[in-house]
């Protein structure tokens, strides 16, 4: 440790590094990206591309000569886009608490942990494509079965299934198995720990950080104009005749609202009409295709996700990448399915979720102390203090540097309960 820090500092920040990766209860639930080195970092001003998911597409018979068709490799922005900071400001008198130094270091790291927890659960809360409405309260298995079945029935990947329950919902889901008199080890755990642990192909959590969704305001909603799909494409050519990658996780929808001014981001509805497809087979479900809101770009149009791709332009990127039974017609009613202000319940595959770590340049030379440790997460914490002769005093500051992002919206999505 470096020599000019107090030994109370030093103990106060290994104590914060010691237990970090134990809070980062989400964290552990994505997957770790390794972002490119620092230096191509501020080059690309913290924003990078990555490859997105591909989807393949087969042809009967052998001759295939006229099947042959360019590949659309598609492209994700990402970003590290958090610096969530604790700062704080001691007397000489106060670097002589101990105590006082601990439990800043305490607080401090269960604060940042609790931002990067939040920040992922966020992500998904907000982004996921996948609703499924529930009109009454939790019950246990019957709940997340529903959600295994949303997944599945559209060719999602049943490893890595990860879900997070608010702590109200946890609950009464513990409480189910807790009154059942089977006396098994889990049963027992339900009732002794509130623990519920694997239910229907997911591994659950409670979320001591959950996110509320509050009711759709958007009134009665309809599309206005026909034949509104997206074409998925790798690039497109600017102004400047430079091609240019391009997000193909979102497509925007024009819209009649009745109250267009309260569509949020988050806001889910579905489309007259339009259902989901298998996204291998492309075989209809039978059930209709749920929707986010992730933006406004335009008046009465929102942006959304996933993509709204009905194949019906007759692109070989359409027909790969399909995911609706049909284009909406003119005049469609839209759905919306939060009806009541709730917390919402994420759910993913664990490797659509991503952890960015961030990097940042603190140097010692410039008149500041500093200490830093990498967690197992990958996420830098830094403590950096520096004195004031004017009265002694000392600021000193926490900090990490991180970002999220969804690689595919239709891998994920939420659950919420007692909508009417």
């Amino acid at each position: 440790m470096p020599s000019n820090f107090t030994k109370q500092e030093q103990v106060m920040f290994d104590d914060l590094i010691e237990g970090f990766d134990d809070l980062l209860v989400t964290a552990k639930l994505a997957t770790k990206y390794d972002v490119p080195s620092p230096a191509e970092m501020v080059r690309a001003r913290d924003q990078f591309w990555i490859p997105a998911p591909m989807i393949g597409s087969t042809y009967d018979g052998f001759d295939q000569t006229s099947n042959f068709g360019d590949l659309t490799e598609t492209q994700i922005p990402v970003s590290i886009g958090y610096h969530k900071v604790d700062p704080r400001k001691f007397s000489a008198k106060d670097m002589r608490n101990q105590q006082a130094l601990n439990a800043w270091g305490k607080a401090a790291k269960q604060k940042l942990a609790s931002d990067i927890n939040f920040a992922l659960a966020q992500t998904v809360a907000l982004q996921g494509s996948i609703v499924v409405k529930r009109t009454v309260a939790p019950t246990g298995f019957d709940d997340v079965a529903l959600v295994d079945a949303a997944m599945t029935e559209v060719g999602i990947t049943t490893a890595d299934r990860k879900m997070l329950l608010a702590p109200r919902v946890y609950n009464a889901m513990a409480g189910d198995l807790a009154k059942r008199a089977s006396g098994s080890a889990r049963d027992e755990t339900a009732y002794s720990r509130a623990r519920i642990g694997d239910i229907a192909g997911f591994d659950t959590f409670k979320n001591d950080v959950p996110v509320n969704l509050t009711a759709a305001g958007g009134g009665a909603t309809t599309i206005n104009g026909a034949n509104q799909t997206y074409v998925p494409k790798a690039t497109v050519t600017d102004s400047l005749g430079v091609d240019v990658n391009v997000d193909n996780r979102y497509s925007d929808l024009v819209i009649t609202a009745a109250n267009y001014a309260n569509i949020k981001a988050g806001d889910a509805f579905t489309i007259a009409g339009v259902n989901s497809v298998h996204m291998i087979t492309k075989q209809d479900t039978g059930q209709l295709q749920t929707f986010r809101v992730i933006s406004k770009p335009a008046a009465n149009t929102i942006r959304i996700a996933p993509a709204l791709i009905s194949g019906a332009d007759g692109a070989r990127a359409s027909a790969e990448y399909k995911n609706v039974t049909a284009t909406p017609a003119n005049g469609a009613v839209l759905t919306w399915l939060n009806t009541v202000a709730a917390p919402v319940n994420p759910f993913w595959v664990k490797d659509a979720l991503l952890l960015l770590p961030g990097s940042y340049s603190v140097d010692p030379e410039d008149g500041w102390q500093v200490m830093r440790a990498t967690t197992d997460a990958g996420i830098a914490v830094t403590y950096t203090r520096q004195g004031e002769i004017n009265d002694l005093s000392v600021k000193a500051r926490f900090e990490v540097d991180f970002g999220t992002a969804l690689t595919t919206p239709q891998m994920a999505g939420v659950e919420l309960f007692n909508q009417t």
